[in-house]
C-alpha cells in the first residue's frame, strides 16, 4: 500500500503529474486556532493561486458524540473565554468582549459551511467568515439552526432560504459525515508530535482513536504529500507546498487595503498585515472594535451584520475616513 494510499490520506489528484496540487485544510467555523490562521491561509491561497486546489474538512471541534455536557456551564464558559483570549494574544486575532456560552455543538455551523458550498466559492468563503465572527466577535457561537440565520443574516450574494434548506439534505449531510470520519485518520506523522509551542499541532484524542489537530494542512502532489500541523508560519506552508510541487509559482504581489476590503469583505489587523504593503487600514469601511483589536467591515457586508444591529450594540461601528 502506497503512503497517499493508507486511509484518511487522500490520492494525489489524477493530472498531479501536470503539476496540480492538493490543499486538504482540515478545520472548523468555531476553532479559536482556524480563526486566528485565516490571515495566513487567505495569504497562501493567494500565493497559490489557480495552481492548487484547496479543499476544506470539516473537523466537529465541539462534537456532541463525543463531548460529555459540562457540570458547570458557567464555569466552562469562563474558562473558555479566557482559553481564548490567550490563543488571540499568540495569533493577533480578535475575540469576543464577551462570550454568552462555549458552543454545544460545531454540527450547524459546519453543516453551513458545506452548504454554502453549493451557491459558490465566494458566498462559501464569505459564510465561513460570518460563522467564525459570531464566535469571536460577537460572544454567540452559531451552534443551532438559528444561530446559524442570525450569523448569516444579509450576507450579500447569499440565499439565505436555500443556505437553510441545503442544510438539511442528504448530500450536505453525508458530506460532513466523510469529513467528520477524515478527520478521524489522521497521517501518522501527526501522532505523538512534539513541536514548536504554542500549538504544534499533534493529532488529539477523539472517542476511541484520534482526530487532526485544527487546523492541519496536508498537501498532495507530484513529489508526494506533506502535513504542516497547529499555528506554524506562513513559510513552513509554502515550505510544504513547493516540496510537493516542484516549479510551484507563489509571486502575488501584496494588495491595496481597499481591494483587500473589496476581495474579502472583513479584515482584522493581522490579515492587513498578511495581505497588505503596511498594514494600513481601508479608507472605506465599517470599523467594529472587539476584546483584542479592530475588525474593518465592507459596507454591504456590514449592512446586515449582527455586530451593527440593535440586538448586538456593542461593538463601536465607524464609517468615518481612515476606517
Amino acid at each position: 500500500m502506497t503512503a497517499a494510499a493508507r486511509p484518511g490520506v487522500p490520492e494525489p489528484p489524477a493530472d498531479a503529474a501536470a503539476g496540480v496540487l492538493e490543499v486538504m485544510e482540515y478545520t472548523d467555523p468555531l476553532c479559536p486556532w482556524a480563526w486566528g490562521s485565516e490571515p495566513k491561509l487567505r495569504r497562501l491561497r493567494a500565493l497559490l493561486g489557480g495552481q492548487a486546489v484547496w479543499r476544506p474538512v470539516y473537523g466537529m471541534l465541539f462534537d456532541e458524540e463525543e463531548d460529555d455536557p459540562a457540570p458547570d456551564p458557567a464555569a466552562e464558559t469562563a474558562w473558555y473565554a479566557r482559553h481564548v483570549a490567550g490563543i488571540s494574544a499568540h495569533t493577533g486575532a480578535p475575540h469576543a468582549v464577551r462570550l454568552a456560552r462555549v458552543a454545544a455543538c460545531s454540527r450547524p455551523a459546519s453543516l453551513a459551511a458545506v452548504a454554502a458550498e453549493r451557491q459558490g466559492a465566494a458566498v462559501a468563503r464569505a459564510v465561513l467568515r460570518r460563522l467564525r465572527e459570531s464566535a469571536f466577535v460577537l460572544g454567540e457561537p452559531a451552534d443551532s439552526t438559528d444561530g446559524v440565520r442570525t450569523a448569516v443574516a444579509g450576507l450579500p450574494g447569499l440565499d439565505e432560504g436555500l443556505l437553510l434548506a441545503d442544510m438539511t439534505i442528504r448530500q450536505v449531510r453525508d458530506r460532513l459525515a466523510a469529513d467528520r470520519a477524515e478527520a478521524r485518520a489522521p497521517v501518522p506523522e501527526v501522532l505523538g508530535l512534539s513541536g514548536p509551542a504554542p500549538h504544534p499541532g499533534a493529532a488529539k484524542e477523539a472517542g476511541d482513536g484520534y482526530r487532526y489537530a485544527l487546523p492541519t494542512l496536508l498537501f498532495v502532489g507530484p513529489g508526494g504529500r506533506r502535513v504542516v500541523p497547529g499555528w506554524r508560519p506562513l513559510g513552513e506552508y509554502l515550505a510544504a507546498a513547493r516540496a510537493v510541487a516542484p516549479g510551484l509559482r507563489t509571486e502575488a504581489g501584496p494588495l491595496d487595503p481597499d481591494a483587500a476590503l473589496e476581495l474579502h469583505l472583513s479584515l482584522t489587523s493581522a490579515d492587513l498585515e498578511q495581505l497588505t504593503a503596511d498594514g494600513r487600514p481601508p479608507a472605506r469601511a465599517v470599523r467594529l472594535e472587539s476584546g483584542n483589536g479592530p475588525l474593518w467591515l465592507h459596507p454591504a457586508y456590514a449592512e446586515g451584520h449582527p455586530a451593527c444591529t440593535e440586538q448586538h450594540p456593542a461593538p463601536v461601528a465607524d464609517r468615518s475616513p481612515g476606517h
